[in-house]
């Protein structure tokens, strides 16, 4: 397989996994549609921040021990379930408490409107989810052209996702943008979260009980 045709292959792959909506999506919808848009770019380095090192351990084989340890591989996905549902159970905690109308729950949970605190739970999220580094194990060797250098190459098809990641993200902060104002409502923010948590939580349960 040439370099070339190595690429744009991989990029078919994870563009269609990149469009998939899922946790990233979530996460960056809520932050971008609460009026947060310093904190959503934040969260989309985190993500592509995570996207880099999940990458970068599977070229160099370290991520080979997700599906060589069962250990592993278990701690880290108790680790991401854990982590989820806090992140839901506190979502939906206070969308229900009282003073709800003045929309305190989306202070509570995405905090300050800054760029390294998106980037922390971006990155904290991306890195607690197992799957995504078994799918790099299971999919990146495969488009690595024999004879080609292993780890410079498994970054270049990285970058790549990453390139993606960015475009689409980009994408979703524009929408969730037109939408900003009437979604920053109390009323639409607490159905926005509730939603949003409901989502969450569905992964974790997804995440803990698949194998």
């Amino acid at each position: 397989m040439a370099i070339d045709t190595a690429l744009w292959s991989f990029a078919l792959v994870v563009g269609l996994l990149t469009l998939t909506p899922g946790l990233d999506t979530a996460l960056i919808l809520r932050t971008a549609a609460l009026g947060r848009r310093t904190r959503a770019w934040g969260v989309v380095l985190g993500i592509q921040t995570g996207t880099l090192v999940w990458g970068a351990l599977t070229s160099a084989g370290v991520t080979a021990l997700l599906t060589a340890s069962r250990l592993a591989y278990e701690v880290l996905r108790w680790a991401g379930v854990c982590y989820l549902l806090w992140m839901a159970g506190r979502m939906l905690y206070d969308t229900f408490r009282g003073g709800a109308e003045t929309a305190p729950s989306a202070e509570a949970l995405s905090g300050a409107d800054s760029l390294a605190g998106g980037w922390r739970q971006g990155t904290l999220t991306n890195l607690l989810n197992p799957k995504v580094g078994v799918f790099y194990v299971a999919v990146l060797p495969q488009f690595i052209p024999e004879g080609a250098p292993h780890f410079p190459m498994g970054l270049l098809l990285t970058s790549v996702h990453i390139t993606e990641g960015l475009l689409w993200s980009t994408v979703l902060l524009l929408s969730a943008s037109a939408f900003g104002r009437w979604l920053r409502r109390p009323r639409a923010r607490r159905i926005l979260d509730r939603i949003t948590a409901t989502v969450i939580g569905g992964l974790a349960l997804r995440l803990g009980f698949s194998e």
